[in-house]
């Protein structure tokens, strides 16, 4: 199995690395270029997409296969130019559970957990 590169801003879950993904070298790097604080121009979607798909190549850990998640709005940026690096781009899929705990008083407190289940990958 290949290695999956982790190129989300959050960490993978146990599930994920039993599936083969991994953390980049510069993790803080990726989350930064993922993080937009300010609206982005088409310029810096390109920009920030062609500096990912570099670091991705560029990392140790690389073997031709990311994890990508983050800002809808920057997906099919970031897909195009993985897809011109030859990179192949995966999106994680996961089950939501519910779980409601009967609080002492009565009141029920629901929390979801997401449980990874695979991966879907980006066609184009």
């Amino acid at each position: 199995m290949a290695k999956i590169l982790n190129l989300t801003q959050h960490a993978a879950t146990p599930e994920q690395i039993a599936f083969g993904v991994v953390e980049p070298t510069d993790k803080q790097h990726i989350q930064m270029l993922l993080t937009f604080n300010e609206l982005p121009t088409t310029v810096e979607l390109d920009t920030r997409a062609f500096a990912l798909a570099s670091a991705a190549s560029d990392d140790p850990g690389f073997e031709g296969v990311v994890m990508i998640g983050g800002a809808p709005y920057f997906m099919a940026t970031l897909e195009h130019m993985f897809r011109a690096f030859g990179i192949r781009a995966l999106h994680a899929f996961s089950r939501r559970e519910s779980i409601d705990e009967v609080q002492a008083d009565g009141s029920i407190k629901k929390t979801q957990v997401f449980r990874h289940t695979g991966f879907i990958e980006v066609k184009g």
